[in-house]
């Protein structure tokens, strides 16, 4: 086959969860795939190693909109009679009415579901756009089984059998590490030198980081021992807000906001906390469990949602809408050494079940089927 992607998010979006899946999708596709011929549309300083034998790089603009989508990409696309063109960024740039077929990554449909929760800008757009991109795609990429029902529910009569899931991955640097000597790094780089409840995810409201807050703040009395809560990510907006409740509500001794860390700090911090907590109250995939359990943190995580699919029965699973819920499994879990071990270790062979490797032979015989069909 010749098969295009818009490689410009792995560029674009770099450090969140659209700009990972795309960067580690190409990456492992063409790592296993020397048999066809990739053109790969890429902008700014893409991955090197996207450069093989059977690609052709083609240097595009950052811009998802005008030009580029219009008149260059789907010329350079008949030029080379391409068999498939996929858009991994909820297919924004799809054209319309394409001549060739394309397949387009949906990776959640959160502006439907919780419109409150996204800026203005970005709901517009996507409430606008995301019709024709479903109903002008030949095929569907989604990254679970719960996002699959939601464009079923969302775009009655797009054929079933054309929508294909494909489960993410964490990194391969998310894994067991020293516990020690993460701690001690802990210590030296945050002066966090108690055990410690973490959280990584963003700040947008469907995360429900007020609600751990609130939750937290009511297990003091009942822990065995005193605990922080590390809340990590740059402090902006909703973000801002928090760290606000938080200091009007004098919690400052037990919850502390890291601010933005680097991605290759993550793991140890994940090695080193005694519990992960991510209570979102939606999620298309749900990756910070995923990384957790690949660390060997014991998780505790929402009940609702796709996030079920990643951890299975492999965390404790709250109610995320009950604060009641949260904290008693707080208290549950920091107060037992034996089920942290347990959770840990279940969770560390549940997180084995999942590689980008494995995405991307989902992926590549999602393009088959689609070409064939």
């Amino acid at each position: 086959m010749k098969i295009a992607i818009d490689a410009r998010s792995a560029t674009l979006y770099q450090g969140t969860g659209i700009g990972t899946y795309t960067n580690n999708l190409i990456s492992e596709i063409l790592s296993t795939n020397s048999q066809d011929k990739f053109t790969l549309f890429c902008s700014g300083n893409f991955n090197k190693e996207f450069i093989k034998e059977n690609t052709d790089i083609i240097y595009s603009s950052g811009k998802h909109s005008g030009f580029y989508e219009k008149y260059y990409i789907p010329r350079i696309l008949k030029e080379k009679q391409v068999d498939l063109y996929h858009i991994p960024q909820n297919g924004i740039g799809l054209e319309t009415s394409p001549s060739y077929n394309t397949i387009v990554t949906i990776h959640d449909l959160i502006p439907y579901i919780m419109p409150e929760s996204v800026g203005k800008g970005y709901l517009e757009r996507f409430l606008r756009d995301m019709p024709d991109i479903i109903y002008n795609s030949s095929g569907i990429l989604t990254v679970s089984e719960y996002s699959k029902k939601d464009i079923l529910k969302f775009f009655s009569g797009y054929p079933e059998e054309k929508i294909f899931v494909t489960p993410l991955a964490a990194n391969s640097n998310f894994k067991s590490l020293n516990k020690t000597t993460c701690k001690e790094y802990v210590k030296n780089t945050f002066q966090i030198n108690v055990p410690f409840a973490l959280y990584i995810g963003g700040f947008s409201s469907r995360k429900n980081v007020l609600g751990l807050i609130k939750a937290f703040s009511k297990t003091y009395m009942d822990l065995n021992m005193p605990y922080k809560l590390v809340i990590v990510g740059g402090l902006k907006d909703e973000g801002e807000k928090l760290f606000d409740f938080v200091r009007k509500n004098n919690l400052e001794d037990k919850i502390i906001f890291t601010g933005y860390v680097k991605d290759e700090i993550l793991p140890i911090l994940y090695n080193a906390c005694d519990v992960f907590v991510y209570p979102s109250l939606y999620e298309g995939f749900g990756l910070p469990p995923l990384e957790a359990m690949s660390c060997g943190a014991p998780v505790i995580t929402s009940n609702i949602s796709s996030i079920p699919e990643v951890t299975s029965d492999n965390a404790i699973l709250i109610n995320p809408y009950s604060e009641d819920d949260l904290k008693n499994s707080l208290v549950e879990l920091l107060n037992n050494e034996n089920l942290k071990q347990e959770l840990s270790e279940k969770g560390l062979k549940r997180s084995f079940q999942f590689s980008w490797r494995q995405t991307a032979k989902n992926t590549l015989n999602a393009y088959k089927q689609i070409y064939l069909s």
